[in-house]
């Protein structure tokens, strides 16, 4: 039964081109090894354990002390009054509707005002402080940045990087480099500790959506390795990490309250993004796996996988610029980057409610939210 399955998994028709097998794989020339699927995650599981370490001692000895020097406070938040009836409702509605509000108004003898300004404040108690904000995104800016500098170098000498047509010679009997192999694996290692820290992390709006990311861009990793598509795969991993450090730059200076700076690197990032994401990307990656990789190999089960998956993973980038740039031109025409609501603490101008307005504060909240994209505290934009 188990070999059964494993030879289902594991299909020749599916993950090889045609007339080749994994027996022809087994035994590379002298000197060369392939890339083995097992021994990349052998290494990639225990040094995700590393990453998680590896960052909790970053963000204690490297990050807070930057947060100190830059006056960048963890913060206090003001605690609502202990009321056990109100307590009950937030754990199961943190925003309670018009119909509640009135049952609580007659329960508790309180205004509706004084009852929207306590949930207001009871969710400001569970919002994260500035400071541990800013050590998230300093972590994930210095591995952007270490790993995007550390592919440049391997790349910068390889000849697949200036002529995408040697991505498919002589494939997939292609040797495994030791660049190639510790890029694979230090960003599998990575992506595998986010997914775990993510359940630790601030929790934000777009919870799942990250989940569904980072779990994509895991089998994504995994599926190019045990397919031999390295080449390809290094090159996409590169472009995709050139326009995060600046995402995560921008994220830094909007913590530090340096906001003519965080305009700028934002501004940056958005052309970074256009040139990476929608020039690079398509006209120069994709167009190899899709046009050069037909030419040279010829199409098969796999082969129409990847494609398929990286087309989507285009289309989701034209959707995201779109996004990003309506962000950018509010950044240059009116000096400031729209906030991020998912993680932001709300202020008390956002949920006082006249006696003529809405009683509803959340639901002027969510109007409100609606009409920009959030950005700045969060990871919707990562890979």
């Amino acid at each position: 039964m188990t070999a059964s399955i494993s030879a289902w998994i594991w299909s020749e028709r599916f993950w090889l081109p045609e007339n080749v097998s994994w027996a022809d794989l087994e035994h590379p020339p002298a000197g060369a090894e392939y890339p083995r699927l097992q021994h990349m995650l052998s290494h990639a599981f225990p040094l995700a354990a590393g990453v998680l370490l590896l960052r909790l001692l970053f963000e204690r000895l490297v990050a807070k002390p930057c947060a100190h020097i830059l006056q960048i406070q963890t913060g206090v938040p003001r605690r609502a009054q202990p009321n056990a009836v109100l307590e009950r409702l937030y754990q199961a509605n943190t925003c309670p509707d018009t119909r509640q509000l009135e049952g609580l108004s007659k329960q508790l003898d309180w205004e509706e005002r004084k009852i929207q300004r306590w949930f207001r404040i009871r969710r400001n108690q569970d919002r994260p402080g500035t400071q541990k904000k800013f050590c998230e995104s300093m972590w994930r800016f210095t591995f952007y940045l270490v790993i995007f500098i550390y592919a440049i170098c391997h790349l910068w000498v390889s000849p697949w990087t200036w002529d995408t047509r040697q991505c498919w010679y002589n494939y997939p009997f292609q040797p495994l480099s030791p660049g190639q192999y510790n890029h694979y694996v230090a960003e599998l290692a990575f992506y595998w500790s986010l997914m775990v820290s993510q359940f630790t992390d601030i929790k934000r709006k777009d919870f799942m959506i990250m989940l569904v990311h980072h779990l994509a861009t895991i089998f994504l990793i995994t599926f190019s390795y045990a397919n031999n598509m390295l080449r390809a795969g290094t090159l996409v991993m590169c472009v995709h990490d050139a326009s995060d450090i600046f995402l995560e730059a921008a994220k830094l200076a909007n913590y530090a309250k340096y906001q003519k700076l965080c305009d700028s690197l934002f501004v940056v990032f958005s052309i970074i993004f256009f040139l990476t994401r929608l020039i690079i990307f398509p006209f120069w990656i994709v167009n190899s796996v899709l046009f050069e990789s037909w030419q040279i190999i010829g199409p098969y089960q796999a082969w129409w996988l990847l494609n398929g998956l990286l087309l989507v993973l285009q289309t989701l980038h034209i959707i995201w610029f779109y996004l990003i740039a309506c962000i950018a031109v509010k950044a240059i025409f009116k000096g400031k980057v729209s906030k991020d609501d998912r993680s932001d603490v709300e202020s008390s101008t956002d949920e006082d409610i006249s006696s003529n307005g809405n009683k509803n504060s959340c639901q002027k909240s969510k109007v409100r939210d609606s009409s920009h994209t959030s950005v700045l505290n969060g990871e919707t934009y990562d890979h």
